[in-house]
């Protein structure tokens, strides 16, 4: 079951979401990706782990490709957490999720 807190982006919205005050950790997916798939509910557990502290969001690159472009994804899944708007950490392919979780604790402490 897909969470809720999960931030589905947009180009539009992009910039903003990632230039906030917490760190956003952003999973560049395709519906025709495998691995995308498996990601999903270690995403969803992230997005409910880090409720409040953190920004958990989805980038569709079939939806989205100029997002994808822009950040130099040339193979999906990739996971980019930033804050304040920087890149701080870059994923491709499978992790454990205790990877994206301390990447997103290493982020907190960066974007204060």
């Amino acid at each position: 079951m897909a969470s809720d807190k999960v931030v589905h982006l947009t180009e539009g919205a992009f910039d903003k979401v990632i230039t906030g005050d917490k760190p956003v950790l952003v999973d560049f997916w395709a519906e025709w990706c495998g691995p995308c798939k498996a990601l999903g509910p270690t995403i969803d557990k992230l997005a409910d782990s880090f409720d409040g502290r953190a920004i958990i969001a989805k980038v569709d690159i079939d939806a989205e490709g100029p997002i994808g472009v822009k950040y130099g994804v040339s193979s999906i899944p990739t996971v980019i957490v930033f804050a304040g708007g920087k890149e701080v950490k870059r994923f491709v392919g499978l992790r454990p999720e205790a990877d994206y979780a301390n990447a997103i604790e290493v982020a907190a402490g960066a974007a204060t």
